[in-house]
């Protein structure tokens, strides 16, 4: 389900999200995971739901904390 290429895409478009400052703390905004989500849809044509979204993302937080 999540190859590298669609890990690396879901990553720039956090980032891109942070940057435009809808992340409060640990988590983004209702704003924010819905512009992830269209650009996600967009730039791969995959629909994933807010929850999937969500679940990656925790995952690659704890990767990077291992």
């Amino acid at each position: 389900m999540w190859d590298n290429r669609l890990t690396e895409i879901f990553c720039d478009l956090c980032i891109k999200e942070i940057l435009k400052g809808n992340r409060l703390g640990t988590h983004f905004t209702k704003e924010g995971w819905l512009k992830i989500m269209t650009n996600f849809e967009n730039e791969t044509d995959k629909t994933y739901s807010k929850r999937q979204f969500k679940n990656r993302w925790d995952a690659l937080k704890k990767e990077w904390k291992a």
